[in-house]
């Protein structure tokens, strides 16, 4: 009976933890909706040919103090300053490398109008670490995003 009752815990186990890294090979698994780590914002993955992208589709504060939908007014190029944030495009160029990693993208930071190199890691199904840097990896910042739903 113990050996029985062990079994199916060991069975159990194992199916737990083999579905837990099921996302790790998946190329796509990134594709969703996530939430930023300040929790002001939400960024749709999305994938176009073999690159992964990402584009704002929600703000806690989509509006500025007049009222109107915020723009990209940190921006030094004055071609892009006026656009909504809203829509914007802020992760592009990503490709999948190997186990939940993506790298060789850009990701823009309205909050300063700056583009950094940036790689993602998937951590779990519904949580990653968005690292963006200058030169090499150690010298930038990481924000966790978690899987949301639309907005």
């Amino acid at each position: 009976m113990k050996k029985t009752i062990l079994s199916i815990l060991s069975a159990l186990a194992l199916i737990v933890i083999s579905s837990s890294f099921r996302y790790a090979d998946n190329p796509d698994a990134i594709v969703g909706f996530w939430k930023t780590g300040d929790g002001k914002g939400v960024v749709q993955i999305f994938k176009q040919g073999n690159q992964f992208f990402g584009k704002i589709i929600w703000l806690q504060e989509p509006n500025d103090s007049n009222g109107k939908p915020k723009v990209d007014d940190k921006n030094d190029d004055p071609k892009l300053k006026g656009r909504p944030l809203i829509g914007l495009v802020n992760l592009r160029d990503f490709t999948f490398i190997k186990e939940n990693l993506w790298k060789e993208g850009k990701v823009y930071d309205p909050k300063n109008g700056k583009d950094y190199s940036c790689k993602i890691t998937m951590k779990d199904n519904n949580t990653i670490e968005v690292r963006g840097y200058i030169g090499i990896s150690l010298i930038g910042r990481t924000d966790v995003w978690k899987r949301t739903a639309v907005k």
